[in-house]
């Protein structure tokens, strides 16, 4: 369950307490009022955050990923061990003119976000070249 979600059930667990129990709404409506704070941080603020908090380095041998808002989180990722590499956009990345590209290893997939389609491109073609996975136009 997502944090909107935990939320929301957490404010309407207090309403049906507040209104069961006899509890002073402010109780409720306090929670309800902090839940509705976070959620629209979390669509207007967090986003930013984590768009500048993406950091990347693509080497002849590594790539580095630097990420995370309150735990940084540092990846290095050997070209030698790159089995595949993609780029893709779902509509809304689309309708602003971005990709992401997703390479993968056999210990699991890592991605780059929210690059401009010609970066995208050229970070595919560079780690594709230097990884030496076979380039398949569709």
């Amino acid at each position: 369950m997502d944090d909107r979600r935990r939320g929301l059930a957490v404010v309407a667990v207090l309403g049906i307490l507040t209104a069961s129990y006899d509890w002073p709404v402010w109780i409720a409506a306090g929670t309800a009022a902090v839940v509705a704070l976070l959620v629209v941080m979390d669509l207007t603020v967090v986003p930013g955050w984590m768009y500048r908090s993406w950091q990347y380095a693509i080497a002849e041998k590594e790539i580095e990923l630097h990420h995370g808002i309150w735990v940084r989180k540092r990846t290095l990722i050997p070209m030698s061990r790159i089995q595949h590499v993609d780029s893709k956009q779902g509509p809304i990345l689309k309708y602003y003119g971005l990709s992401t590209v997703t390479f993968s290893t056999a210990a699991g997939s890592h991605h780059i976000p929210a690059l401009s389609e010609e970066e995208a491109e050229q970070v595919r073609r560079q780690i594709s070249d230097w990884a030496g996975v076979a380039d398949e136009e569709i």
